[in-house]
C-alpha cells in the first residue's frame, strides 16, 4: 500500500514539474514582456 502511495506522489510531482516548466519556459521572471499600445499611423 505504501509503495502505491509513493508512486502516486511521484507521478503528481512529475506532473506538476512538467506544468511548471511549460508555463514559465522562456519568460524572464515568469512574466510576459509588456505590450505597447497600438499606434494610429495618422
Amino acid at each position: 500500500m505504501g509503495l502505491i502511495l509513493l508512486e502516486a506522489l511521484l507521478a503528481l510531482v512529475i506532473l506538476l514539474g512538467i506544468v511548471w516548466w511549460t508555463m514559465f519556459q522562456g519568460r524572464s521572471k515568469g512574466e510576459l514582456p509588456p505590450q505597447d499600445a497600438p499606434r494610429d499611423p495618422h
